[in-house]
């Protein structure tokens, strides 16, 4: 498997607006997409977000895809700053 892991700030008032853009795109997945994640640390602004896909092509094809960068730039708008991103593979235990 592959994905990526980021983290950035929401302020609380854009949680649920985030949460929604999340649950439409999860709704209508990427192709190779496995699942998503979002972690709100413990009473703060900060959240990771975590994507996982099959393999690193269907990353790199999603990632590429200009539908994925109208949605991002959707979820980007509601952040404080710009996501720190992490990209890699994903090993299961």
């Amino acid at each position: 498997m592959y994905g990526t892991c980021a983290k950035a700030r929401v302020a609380p008032e854009n949680r649920a607006a985030l949460d929604e853009i999340f649950s439409a795109q999860s709704s209508d997945p990427a192709p190779g997409f496995v699942r998503a994640y979002t972690l709100f640390e413990n009473d703060s602004d900060v959240i990771w977000m975590f994507a996982v896909f099959e393999d690193r092509e269907s990353y790199d094809r999603n990632a590429d895809d200009p539908k994925q960068h109208e949605q991002y730039t959707r979820y980007r708008a509601l952040m404080l700053d710009e996501p720190e991103w992490h990209d890699g593979e994903i090993l299961a235990m």
